[in-house]
């Protein structure tokens, strides 16, 4: 018999495989929220993911050589929970069309959209990242998320769009995304100019102040930007 899914108890199984339950919300009826594999709609989305460096160390400790080795990785450890309490998976990988996660994060937890087009937590900062989403038919017990202010709302500097040496992100007055020149921010990650983004990590992430306690070791920075040069290119 499969449990009965609590938060509580769906955030216990995925902190077991070096996951974070990430929020949660009730799709509201006129969009009727995805469908789950039988067929019937969601009544809760329950997004994981992961904040901090935690994950790292135990995604190291558990890879495989395969393609994709951290999305494979959380796949399996979402597929398990998932299947622990009857719940459909949506990964954000999973396309076209993809699934809103940037949407359905604001819907269940207190982030807003940066400069970067990243959305920013209030505690974490730039450092976290979702991971899937568990689809359950039932609506259950959830607590309204604390609704938290922009942070950029409080940042006059914004440093994190002056530090990026090609200005490949651009930014309303308000501080909201307009646009990222993903092509150029490529060709200087792969220059020899780019060993520092390339080595460490995307400046402009590592310039906001919020979270820096959270920031993403460099090792699990620089699989990220390799990953990030890889998709560039293409296969082959």
């Amino acid at each position: 018999m499969k449990p009965e899914p609590t938060l509580e108890g769906i955030a216990e199984a995925l902190r077991a495989r070096g996951l974070l339950l990430r929020g949660a919300f009730h799709p509201a009826a006129h969009t009727a929220g995805p469908a789950l594999p039988d067929g019937r709609r969601a009544g809760t989305i329950v997004l994981a993911g992961n904040a901090g460096p935690e994950m790292w160390a135990r995604f190291e400790s558990e890879r495989r050589d395969e393609p994709e080795p951290l999305d494979a990785w959380a796949a399996r450890g979402l597929r398990a929970v998932a299947d622990a309490f009857g719940a459909g998976l949506v990964l954000p990988q999973h396309g076209p069309p993809f699934a809103p996660f940037s949407r359905w994060a604001r819907l269940a937890e207190s982030v807003h959209a940066s400069p970067l087009g990243i959305v920013i937590h209030p505690a974490y900062g730039l450092w976290h990242a979702y991971r899937g989403a568990l689809l359950f038919t039932d609506r259950l017990a959830l607590a309204s998320p604390i609704r938290g202010r922009r942070p950029c709302d409080r940042c006059d500097a914004r440093p994190c769009l002056s530090a990026c040496p090609v200005a490949a992100f651009t930014a309303e007055s308000d501080g909201t995304p307009a646009g990222y020149d993903a092509d150029a921010c490529a060709a200087h990650v792969a220059s020899p100019g780019g060993v520092e983004c390339r080595e460490r990590g995307c400046l402009a992430r590592r310039a906001c102040p919020v979270g820096d306690a959270y920031a993403y070791p460099e090792a699990q920075q620089r699989f990220h930007m390799t990953a990030f040069l890889a998709s560039r290119k293409g296969p082959g």
